[in-house]
């Protein structure tokens, strides 16, 4: 029985909601999300929404819980948005953006410039005695999220001293070197 996929979300003001053909719409202040829906019911009750399972098979009852969680993921971005912030650690590692135009110096003998989707704010934060801090935000959970990891795995944080791109609050696995 899948906890999850019973709960039902809560539509709070200034969301709408839309199901057609299989497929939801929310849209709210921060933007419109679609999501196609396959062998789960969804309904609209007294400002609720409830997905329904239409049968017990395993796949079936995965993507119950699967849904619930995007649709819930989709009404929480159309109202508050999504923010993750990555920090660029090691000596010389820069960010700067213009616009939707990110460029970071993280140790290449060239620049790394990546033009951003447009659902995407980017942020960048430089401060003196500080690592460059690159925030981004959106209503758009998946997207956030696979814009940072392409981020991240341009250099990813070395285990000896920690260099690289991590996430804000992040912890790493450090390892002793030789001498230990």
């Amino acid at each position: 029985m899948s906890r999850i996929g019973n709960s039902p979300i809560v539509i709070p003001e200034g969301v709408t909601v839309d199901i057609k053909d299989g497929e939801v719409t929310v849209k709210g202040k921060l933007g419109e999300l679609k999501q196609q829906v396959q062998d789960v019911t969804v309904k609209v009750e007294d400002g609720q929404l409830i997905l329904e399972r239409d049968s017990e098979k395993k796949d079936i009852k995965s993507k119950h819980g699967l849904y619930r969680s995007l649709l819930n993921n989709m009404i929480e971005g159309v109202t508050n948005g999504f923010t993750k912030s990555l920090e660029l650690v090691g000596v010389g590692y820069r960010a700067s953006n213009q616009g939707q135009k990110l460029d970071i110096a993280i140790g290449f003998s060239h620049n790394i410039v990546m033009e951003l989707a447009p659902e995407v704010k980017v942020e960048t934060i430089s401060e003196k005695g500080k690592n460059p801090i690159v925030k981004l935000t959106s209503h758009d959970k998946q997207l956030v999220g696979q814009v940072a990891a392409k981020i991240r795995s341009y250099r990813k944080p070395e285990p000896y001293k920690g260099k690289g791109v991590k996430f804000v609050g992040e912890q790493l696995r450090r390892k002793a070197g030789k001498s230990a």
